[in-house]
């Protein structure tokens, strides 16, 4: 398994959220370059960064910051939010991003997840995050009546090789990942899937692990020291600290 730790970028700053709110957006973070570093200096391999900007937006806004990331830390780096079109996912690519995921379009332009899937295979991921149950899309702000289960067929149906799965209700609370509905969904659909929200403690990691998922991505609790990053990566079996 991967472990993931998270970079969330809004006005330029390294930023968290509790339950996708973004008034409760607060800093963790000076520099995103040196978080990354220090993330790389653990021993992380991935590492998971967001446009909350951009998912609110519906259009990147914060490209330059990701793209230095992925070309100075030695991380491979997934980048999500705000992410529309084929050029835009070109774009990203072509500037060195490893994965690019697809949100809120997953929901209202399923055509273009089939298009990029066909054109760029294993390097499209879709994000799926849900309140309740229900996906929810534009940074959050908005639920879907589609299920978290329904839409993850969808995109296996349409080729999609990886999913990343947040508990809106989890994330940023540091109360441990959702493990049935991680575990309802690994058992519907065959694609890599990547818990997100709630990870409070290395606990969580082997509850992940145990379920045979893809990934973790790791936010509030690596930055307030909650979780040891490299312990979280020596369980998950990437490697020794």
């Amino acid at each position: 398994m991967i472990i993931l730790p998270a970079i969330d970028i809004k006005d330029k700053t390294c930023v968290r959220l509790v339950k996708g709110d973004y008034a409760t957006a607060h800093q963790v973070a000076e520099s995103p370059y040196d978080t990354a570093a220090s993330f790389r200096a653990a021993g992380a391999s991935w590492i998971h960064m967001v446009d909350l900007d951009g998912a609110k937006d519906g259009r990147p806004v914060n490209e330059a910051i990701f793209e230095r990331v992925a070309k100075e830390s030695g991380l491979k780096v997934e980048v999500g939010g705000g992410i529309r079109s084929m050029e835009t996912i070109e774009r990203f690519l072509e500037k060195g991003i490893s994965r690019v995921i697809l949100g809120s379009v997953a929901v209202k332009d399923p055509s273009l997840v089939k298009e990029a899937v066909r054109e760029f295979g294993e390097k499209i991921a879709v994000g799926i995050d849900a309140k309740n149950g229900m996906a929810a899309t534009e940074g959050w702000l908005q639920k879907s009546d589609v299920t978290y289960l329904d839409l993850a067929q969808a995109m296996e149906e349409a080729g999609v090789r990886t999913i990343i799965y947040t508990d809106i209700s989890r994330d940023g609370t540091l109360t441990g990942v959702n493990t049935e509905q991680l575990g309802r969904l690994n058992e519907r659909v065959s694609c890599r899937i990547i818990a997100s929200g709630g990870v409070s403690s290395i606990q969580d990691i082997t509850d992940c692990k145990n379920l045979d998922l893809y990934g973790c991505i790791c936010g509030k609790a690596v930055y307030t020291g909650a979780l040891d990053l490299c312990e979280a990566v020596e369980k998950a079996g990437e490697q020794s600290c």
